[in-house]
């Protein structure tokens, strides 16, 4: 949402340039509004040399997220592979504290004791997707750090990663190093949330909860165990790839909240839901010159005809390697096409990105509740259960007023593949070769308390750190939040709008404001503040 024309602005005196353009339309979401900066302060006057040595020392670093700890269980799934290359350059604002490998109904290693020969799993002593993913950011890791101290250490990252229950489609038998990792979390006394993403089976997690339950069911303990547990415990899923979730999770801890964030936009689907204009994220060309062309962590990340396979020995499900042949000929060959054959080079699949996606320290907060929505979509309660949501009944409007599938996701696509890219930059360069997002801060704060018919007044604070122009823009999140009408968003000075609470909104209802600050560098790089008024 770019201004259309230039409209001229006195000078702001909480910026060393002037905001020198609006723009307001009215969209299905509700009065939009935006206005655009020059050379915000943190980055005019200072010279790359000094933001270099700043982020390097610390002294420009923000304070650490707020996000809460969480674990990753992962089958050795290519799309795992490059989920797990894309959160490891987020590793700086999301608080990991288990990298786990677990199976599911696509990917289990076997037992040759008992007969049971493994199903897509690399070969005895190949380097396994996480710790491929791990190395590849050691490499990067002197880059990264130049950018953001908060980076962890490789060796810190690597003392995080366990084998969890992988003998068997559903397996939790026995306990495991990742599930006593799991278990250990769970009980621990550190206060906030625990997201447990399910990137494959949630079979490891479920044996971790076993194990709680078989030490303190039956004990004077039990009733508060189990309460810290469901307190504690987020589950996050794409898909149920195997049956422990339903035949033991949710009859034994009913009151675990599980969001369901499976999403085609980040999966082998994607190309059917993005919006047009967004398209060319997907092909060889964008792919190559942003990600897979670009440093150590881009090297590894899969892409269409590579040349790569899952597991040794003949898979009838696994072309994705192979380029040049047609759907037919892939199917005289003897595979299973079940997505159509791309371009060598180009994107394949990043489906349980959705998963930590919305862990991300972008400004959504989308982690703080299911129906917020961010770049991991928007969830919605079932109505029979509501400790369980999910991505699937979830619908947001457009510009247009229609209401596309997958549009939750969708709408956030082009800020999410420009924001990873700019990362993998990072991986490959000093501070001053690259871009970084905006800064943005809303001085009354982000939950407000206000009554019906009175005008609230909301200031932003933009700086860019490279001293790039930025453009805010103010927009309504009608599907967050739970009045159903559409707010008034006005220009009231150079940084400030006022935003008239309509005299119908009754108390307890919550009127959702996304702040969007966008720059013009290369990559495009977007930063977001949410405002949330709650009618009292």
């Amino acid at each position: 949402m770019e201004p259309s024309a230039p409209i001229s602005a006195p000078r702001s005196p909480g910026f060393s340039h002037l905001t020198r353009a609006l723009v307001v339309t009215t969209a299905a979401l509700g009065l939009t509004l935006s206005l655009t900066q020059t050379g915000a302060a943190a980055g005019a006057g200072t010279s790359a040399a000094d933001r270099d040595r700043q982020v390097r020392t610390g002294s420009h670093a923000t304070a650490p997220s707020a996000a809460p700890r969480t674990i990753v269980t992962t089958d050795p799934e290519l799309d795992d592979l490059n989920s797990m290359l894309r959160m490891l350059l987020y590793s700086n604002e999301i608080n990991i504290a288990g990298l786990v490998y677990s199976s599911s109904q696509h990917h289990y290693r076997g037992d040759p004791s008992r007969g049971l020969e493994p199903h897509r799993w690399p070969a005895p002593g190949a380097r396994l997707h996480i710790d491929e993913a791990v190395d590849a950011y050691a490499r990067a890791y002197p880059n990264l750090v130049r950018h953001d101290p908060r980076y962890p250490a490789p060796s810190r990252l690597r003392s995080l990663i366990a084998t969890g229950n992988v003998t068997d489609e559903g397996d939790m038998a026995a306990d495991t190093d990742g599930s006593d990792l799991i278990r250990k979390v769970l009980l621990d006394d550190r206060p906030g949330q625990v997201f447990l993403q399910a990137w494959g089976g949630p079979n490891t997690i479920a044996r971790a909860l076993r194990s709680i339950q078989e030490e303190y069911q039956g004990t004077p303990r039990w009733r508060a165990v189990y309460n810290k547990v469901v307190n504690k415990a987020v589950i996050t899923s794409f898909g149920q790839q195997d049956a422990t979730f339903d035949d033991y999770i949710k009859p034994n801890w009913p009151d675990i909240q599980n969001r369901e964030v499976a999403t085609s936009v980040w999966g082998y689907g994607s190309r059917g839901v993005v919006r047009p204009e967004d398209a060319f994220y997907h092909s060889a060309e964008w792919t190559r010159t942003n990600v897979s062309g670009v440093g150590p962590i881009g090297a590894p990340y899969r892409v269409w005809g590579d040349g790569k396979q899952m597991a040794a020995g003949f898979d009838d499900e696994d072309y994705f390697g192979l380029s040049g042949y047609t759907a037919e000929e892939l199917k005289a060959m003897g595979y299973l096409v079940w997505t159509p054959p791309q371009p060598k080079g180009s994107w394949i699949s990043e489906g349980d990105s959705s998963n930590f996606a919305l862990l991300v320290d972008n400004g959504l907060r989308s982690y703080q509740h299911p129906g917020w929505g961010g770049w991991a979509g928007r969830q919605v309660v079932d109505p029979d259960d509501p400790h369980r949501w999910s991505n699937r009944d979830a619908q947001d409007a457009d510009e247009t007023g229609a209401t596309p599938r997958d549009y939750t996701a969708a709408r956030w696509f082009s800020a999410i593949q420009n924001d990873f890219a700019a990362r993998l930059r990072w991986s490959v360069s000093g501070y001053a070769d690259a871009n970084h997002a905006p800064r943005v801060r809303v001085t009354q704060g982000l939950d407000l308390d206000r009554r019906a018919g009175r005008p609230v007044e909301l200031t932003s604070r933009v700086t860019d750190p490279d001293g790039d122009t930025v453009t805010r823009t103010w927009w309504q999140y009608r599907e967050a939040g739970t009045y159903p009408g559409t707010v008034d968003i006005r220009r009231k000075g150079t940084s400030t709008v006022q935003v008239n609470v309509p005299a119908d909104a009754r108390p307890g209802q919550t009127i959702h404001l996304i702040l969007e600050a966008k720059d013009n560098g290369t990559p495009a790089l977007t930063s977001y503040q949410r405002v949330v008024i709650t009618i009292v």
